[in-house]
């Protein structure tokens, strides 16, 4: 599958506008769209911005993911027209927006319940709409009724053609079928040639002229369990092998090391990975086939696990540190096609090392362009041997911008979760 020429090198940002600024709103929220693009994002997804059902509402706001109108904004976050000044400012920018589409169900109380007929929703032996998986506050839609890909389809199709969007990330796309969205993916393209489209799923079928995009959940839980000392990293190598032969080579995988579910239900970053944090984030920046993410908070290392359904803003902040690793990162992804995602990125290689278990070291490598990471994974002071053949030579340190020297036999101590990314022009 081709996908739009701006996002084989991109980094996505979500963005949960409840909580990323003391207002919570769309006017204050674009007021940090330039400085995510001075860190490098290319694309901003923002949480759902609808309006949210009322009947057995969660918290005092609502779950995002509890849509009563697709075709509205939630006043919560201001105005549309508030929400169109956003999109305008993040294509001055030179960002692109994704929304959050729910396609599975929207909330007991939704528009589509009181105005359309009785199939769009499956029902229960009362007529009462079925409520998916535990989710109380949401009713189940009916995708047995074709008229429900229609109206699904022409409420995606008002954000691109009224309201600019770029694309979609789709929530839980694994409970609808694969056929409604190759139907949606056509007719949308039909509006915009480039929408981008990513799956909150991991089906292998996601590619079949359907998404760009896919989440990488397993990976992210190998990751956790490294870095909490309960597998080790060949888990991790076996997972990397096995995931390029389970899906074409165009598809995208997004790779995170946090995202709202994991943050709210999970604890932040620095709770689920502790010290292995920064170096599980570069590693997602520098794997196959990588789309790398950034959520809320994590550019200034915020280490707080935000509230679901309330209201719990991020304090104002300042560039710090974890600015400045996610601007060195975004630069690393940007400046070397070795690690462009899907097919058009590097070869991955791996350089035999003396502590397998605990390290990985390998190549990214294009006709012109070459990427050596060094990477210690684990919580173990590694006294490393090993020899890097013909990748030796002279190379720019990407963190630090120094001149770097490889050689032909690296020995010596590497400390617990250290990483040396390496990169020079061929």
């Amino acid at each position: 599958m081709k996908h739009a020429a701006w996002s084989y090198d991109a980094v996505i940002y979500e963005m949960n506008i409840r909580q990323t600024t003391p207002e919570g709103t769309f006017r204050s929220a674009a007021r940090r769209l330039p400085l995510l693009r001075s860190i490098g994002v290319d694309a901003v997804w923002l949480m759902p911005v609808y309006p949210i059902g009322r009947i057995n509402r969660k918290g005092t706001l609502g779950s995002y993911y509890s849509i009563s109108n697709y075709c509205a904004v939630n006043p919560e976050f201001d105005t549309m027209a508030d929400f169109d000044d956003f999109v305008a400012e993040a294509h001055r920018l030179g960002m692109r927006v994704l929304l959050d589409w729910v396609a599975n169900h929207t909330s007991r109380d939704a528009v589509w319940l009181s105005e359309c007929p009785t199939d769009w929703y499956e029902r229960n032996a009362d007529g009462s709409a079925k409520v998916p998986c535990d989710w109380d506050d949401t009713a189940k839609l009916n995708y047995a009724n074709r008229e429900v890909w229609r109206g699904e389809i022409d409420a995606m199709s008002f954000w691109l053609r009224e309201h600019d969007v770029d694309g979609f990330r789709c929530d839980m796309a694994m409970l609808v079928p694969i056929e409604f969205w190759q139907q949606a993916r056509s007719e949308l393209q039909r509006i915009n040639p480039d929408v981008f489209m990513l799956a909150e799923a991991e089906e292998q079928n996601l590619f079949d002229n359907a998404f760009d995009a896919s989440y990488t959940w397993e990976m992210h839980h190998i990751l956790c369990d490294v870095a909490q000392g309960r597998r080790r990293v060949w888990d991790l190598r076996n997972y990397i092998y096995a995931d390029r032969g389970r899906y074409p080579q165009s598809a995208m995988r997004l790779m995170f090391t946090s995202n709202h579910d994991e943050n709210s239900w999970n604890g932040s970053e620095f709770a689920r990975f502790g010290a292995a944090a920064e170096i599980m984030a570069a590693l997602t920046f520098v794997l196959p086939q990588s789309l790398p993410l950034i959520y809320t908070g994590q550019e200034y290392g915020y280490d707080h696990s935000f509230a679901f359904f309330d209201k719990d803003p991020m304090p104002l902040q300042q560039d710090n540190r974890f600015t400045s690793l996610y601007r060195r990162l975004c630069a690393l992804k940007h400046s070397n096609s070795a690690l462009r995602s899907a097919d058009a990125g590097g070869s991955f290689t791996e350089i035999n090392n003396n502590a397998p278990d605990c390290m990985m070291t390998f190549v990214r490598e294009t006709a012109d362009n070459r990427v050596v990471a060094l990477m210690n994974l684990s919580p173990y002071n590694v006294l490393s041997d090993y020899r890097t053949g013909i990748y030796a030579g002279e190379y720019r340190d990407a963190m630090t911008g120094e001149r770097y020297v490889l050689n032909e036999h690296v020995w010596g101590d590497t400390p617990a979760w250290s990483y040396r990314i390496l990169t020079t022009d061929k």
